[in-house]
């Protein structure tokens, strides 16, 4: 009898329109899960113990890296300033390429972040350092909070002040609308400063180097002496590198601390289970690789960066998919049942977490001012340097450290002019104008400047 009636109420609910049905799945914003977007500046993408770092402390990054995807070829796009936290945290909110738009800002007119998820019915908060970032999008957010960038940096407990008052929020917080919070902490960029119980986790002389640590960049890249190339004297001493990487790794852990604050909050509030969360930050840095201290190159260390999402919906694994930052944007718009702004650059990766595809894209092109260029495929990455008419090409699968540069090989020559039209073809595509090739190149040698003269610069 009992099943009579099942099937007799079965039926009754196939023969209704679907208008008259109930709306199992349609997305809602009672229904839809919070956003948690956690972001760091200048972190790179092996700072992270679950992931392969057997030096550095992070238990907050290591669970969340365990119960969530992780996509070990994330990158920022680029940069057409020194600074490259500034386009790249506009690309990141705008979901566009910085060669969509005129000046260092992108227009908050245009599709954005916040208000894409404020259409979807998102309450939007927005807390973040406040020097080189995306002030006119930052606007939109519902609640929008900044940071005295030096002295939270200064104050030996990193992400505290933002951690304190997101806190605060949630505990607070009457909306029963979904939350999207993003938070743009501004660690663990210089000044590095952390608590001595974080700096004791280090035993200095037990710090590793970067396996391509090098003393000395070995040409002119273009951008060898900005300003976080003034951070450590030429040449990079093995000392120096141990100090700067144990300060750096200091200021990661105690930033950890502060997320595991934030998540655990989350669970005795009952959201975590109905929380989705993005770790990622918005450059990588050198620090001693590649004879390099900053962010100002297209290699690895300073392009590749974290990229983490956990949560209801998200499978656990790793990913070789590529994504760049400006992926976060639609890919959590589809995620969270939102329509996708139509004219962005990103691509949703929620092909690649539901196993349909395992790319969004078979290349990825990068770009540093007019000085650099680069593009890579699974295996093989190319860089550019027209001013001084050098090229670079490294097998990534043999040597994921950029050691060995195969590009005077005559046997990669087909190769070369390979990528090469692909990577014409992205600026075609994205209206790069920056030549390839110079008529008149510069020297490719660099030389440091004495101590004396780096002593004077850094004063």
């Amino acid at each position: 009898m009992h099943l009579r009636v099942f099937l007799w109420i079965a039926m009754i609910g196939a023969a209704l329109p679907a208008s008259a049905r109930p709306a199992e799945s349609a997305p809602t914003s009672a229904r839809r899960p919070n956003v948690l977007f956690l972001f760091t500046d200048d972190q790179r993408a092996d700072t992270i113990a679950a992931l392969g770092n057997a030096t550095i402390r992070t238990p907050t990054l290591d669970s969340l890296a365990r119960q969530g995807l992780v996509f070990h070829n994330c990158y920022c796009f680029g940069s057409n300033v020194p600074a490259v936290c500034l386009p790249s945290r506009n690309m990141l909110l705008s979901g566009r390429a910085y060669f969509r738009w005129n000046g260092l800002q992108a227009p908050a007119d245009e599709p954005n972040f916040p208000t894409a998820m404020k259409n979807a019915g998102y309450v939007t908060y927005h807390h973040g350092k406040k020097g080189n970032t995306a002030l006119l999008i930052q606007e939109k957010f519902d609640v929008n909070k900044y940071l005295r960038d030096d002295l939270e940096r200064e104050s030996g407990e990193p992400g505290r002040a933002i951690v304190d008052d997101a806190i605060a929020f949630l505990k607070e917080r009457k909306d029963d609308r979904p939350f999207f919070m993003y938070l743009a902490f501004g660690n663990p960029h210089d000044p590095r400063v952390a608590a001595p119980k974080y700096l004791d986790m280090y035993a200095l002389e037990r710090i590793p180097l970067p396996k391509n640590y090098m003393p000395v960049h070995p040409f002119d890249n273009g951008e060898m002496l900005v300003r976080d190339e003034l951070l450590a004297p030429w040449p990079r001493t093995e000392d120096e590198i141990r100090r700067q990487l144990r300060d750096y790794y200091a200021v990661i852990t105690g930033l950890d601390r502060q997320l595991g604050r934030l998540l655990q909050t989350l669970r005795d509030l009952g959201l975590y289970d109905n929380t989705i969360i993005v770790f990622s930050s918005d450059n990588g840095l050198a620090l001693g690789s590649h004879g390099l201290m900053g962010k100002q190159s297209l290699y690895e260390e300073s392009a590749k960066v974290p990229l983490i999402f956990a949560g209801p919906g998200i499978p656990k694994g790793r990913t070789e998919a590529f994504a760049y930052l400006m992926d976060i944007f639609p890919t959590v718009c589809e995620l969270v049942g939102a329509p996708i702004p139509s004219g962005l650059d990103g691509r949703s990766l929620k092909p690649v977490m539901d196993g349909k595809v395992n790319n969004v894209r078979e290349t990825m092109f990068y770009a540093y001012r007019q000085v650099q260029r680069a593009i890579r495929d699974a295996r093989w990455k190319m860089i550019r340097y027209p001013r001084i008419d050098k090229t670079q090409l490294f097998d990534l699968k043999a040597d994921p450290d950029e050691l060995h540069d195969l590009a005077g090989d005559p046997a990669q020559t087909k190769r070369i002019e390979e990528l090469m039209s692909r990577l014409r073809e992205w600026q075609r595509q994205l209206g790069d104008t920056a030549p390839l090739v110079v008529p008149d190149p510069m020297p490719q040698e660099f030389r440091p400047p004495s101590r004396q003269d780096q002593d004077a610069k850094v004063k």
